[in-house]
Protein backbone atom coordinates (compact mmCIF):
# COMPACT_ATOMS: atom_id res chain seq x y z
CA UNK A 1 0.00 0.00 0.00
CA UNK A 2 1.33 3.42 -0.93
CA UNK A 3 1.48 6.00 1.86
CA UNK A 4 0.74 9.40 0.31
CA UNK A 5 2.01 11.31 3.34
CA UNK A 6 5.31 9.42 3.53
CA UNK A 7 5.78 9.87 -0.21
CA UNK A 8 5.13 13.60 0.09
CA UNK A 9 7.70 13.93 2.89
CA UNK A 10 10.18 11.85 0.86
CA UNK A 11 9.72 14.13 -2.17
CA UNK A 12 10.12 17.38 -0.21
CA UNK A 13 13.01 16.13 1.92
CA UNK A 14 14.61 14.35 -1.05
CA UNK A 15 15.07 11.08 0.81
CA UNK A 16 13.93 7.53 0.10
CA UNK A 17 10.43 6.92 1.50
CA UNK A 18 11.61 3.60 2.94
CA UNK A 19 13.82 5.57 5.36
CA UNK A 20 10.81 7.47 6.77
CA UNK A 21 8.18 6.50 9.32
CA UNK A 22 5.78 8.19 11.74
CA UNK A 23 8.67 8.83 14.17
CA UNK A 24 10.66 10.79 11.58
CA UNK A 25 11.25 14.34 12.82
CA UNK A 26 13.69 17.22 12.44
CA UNK A 27 15.60 15.74 15.39
CA UNK A 28 16.51 12.58 13.47
CA UNK A 29 16.42 13.79 9.85
CA UNK A 30 19.05 16.34 8.83
CA UNK A 31 17.18 17.23 5.63
CA UNK A 32 14.19 18.47 7.68
CA UNK A 33 15.41 22.00 8.35
CA UNK A 34 13.42 25.25 8.62
CA UNK A 35 13.32 25.74 4.85
CA UNK A 36 12.15 22.17 4.28
CA UNK A 37 9.49 22.67 6.99
CA UNK A 38 7.99 25.55 5.00
CA UNK A 39 8.06 23.43 1.85
CA UNK A 40 6.32 20.60 3.70
CA UNK A 41 3.48 22.91 4.81
CA UNK A 42 2.93 24.15 1.26
CA UNK A 43 3.09 20.62 -0.16
CA UNK A 44 0.67 19.24 2.44
CA UNK A 45 -1.82 22.06 1.88
CA UNK A 46 -1.69 21.63 -1.90
CA UNK A 47 -1.77 17.81 -1.93
CA UNK A 48 -4.64 17.45 0.51
CA UNK A 49 -6.57 20.65 -0.32
CA UNK A 50 -6.52 22.05 3.21
CA UNK A 51 -5.37 25.15 5.08
CA UNK A 52 -3.22 24.74 8.17
CA UNK A 53 -3.18 27.35 10.92
CA UNK A 54 -0.08 28.30 12.89
CA UNK A 55 -1.00 26.07 15.85
CA UNK A 56 -1.44 23.04 13.56
CA UNK A 57 1.84 23.75 11.78
CA UNK A 58 3.73 24.07 15.06
CA UNK A 59 2.25 20.76 16.28
CA UNK A 60 3.55 18.82 13.26
CA UNK A 61 6.97 17.96 14.68
CA UNK A 62 6.98 14.44 13.25
CA UNK A 63 5.34 12.62 10.38
CA UNK A 64 3.05 10.88 12.86
CA UNK A 65 1.89 14.19 14.34
CA UNK A 66 1.35 15.55 10.82
CA UNK A 67 -0.79 12.48 10.14
CA UNK A 68 -2.83 13.13 13.32
CA UNK A 69 -3.33 16.78 12.31
CA UNK A 70 -4.56 15.76 8.85
CA UNK A 71 -6.92 13.14 10.28
CA UNK A 72 -8.36 15.76 12.66
CA UNK A 73 -9.13 17.85 9.57
CA UNK A 74 -10.96 14.91 7.97
CA UNK A 75 -8.17 13.84 5.62
CA UNK A 76 -7.75 10.07 5.33
CA UNK A 77 -4.00 9.40 5.53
Amino acid sequence: MSDALLNLFADVLEVDASKLNDNTSPDNTSQWDSLAAMGLVVAIEEKFGIQLNTKEIMKMTSIGLARETLRAKGVAV
